[in-house]
């Protein structure tokens, strides 16, 4: 494949892992607020879902896609912007993975609260969700760095 159609596989998939995350993120916490344990259930197996579908499947396409945008560019991983993204990347990941697991309990005490016939969440559901908000955030800051990086070749504090 040509350089252009790799960086568009490239662009497209960050767009698709970063929006997916912002939709899961937006959705869940929607349901979360409401407070609504059919609706919780509901949206946490939607939330699962799209985690799957479409965040591991560019989680994965997008260090191949980089590493051959690298190669065919010449440029080395050493390349400050370009370490810094992927020191970025990992961050990013690194606060998914505990994401996913956080996700698919959430999905479970929902499960479980509607199964019981529950009128609320139990206090359980608050902390995940409390953890797991704090690993969006920082992974949505480190996606945020490196759009910027990608774009302007430099850290906006540096």
């Amino acid at each position: 494949m040509d350089y252009l159609t790799i960086k568009w596989l490239h662009v497209l998939s960050s767009t698709v892992l970063f929006g997916t995350g912002i939709g899961s993120a937006f959705y869940l916490l929607l349901a979360h607020l409401g407070g609504e344990v059919d609706m919780a259930a509901w949206m946490s197996r939607r939330v699962v879902l799209a985690d799957w579908l479409f965040t591991a499947s560019t989680a994965v396409l997008q260090p191949l896609t980089g590493v051959w945008l690298l190669r065919q560019a010449r440029l080395p991983a050493s390349t400050p912007w370009v370490a810094q993204s992927i020191a970025l990347y990992a961050v990013a990941i690194a606060c998914w993975l505990p994401v996913v697991w956080i996700q698919l309990r959430l999905r479970a005490l929902a499960a479980r609260a509607q199964a019981e016939g529950a009128l609320s969440l139990p206090v359980a559901w608050g902390r995940w969700v409390a953890a797991w908000t704090v690993l969006g955030a920082i992974a949505f800051v480190a996606f945020l760095l490196i759009f910027h990086l990608m774009v302007v070749k430099r850290l906006p504090f540096a």
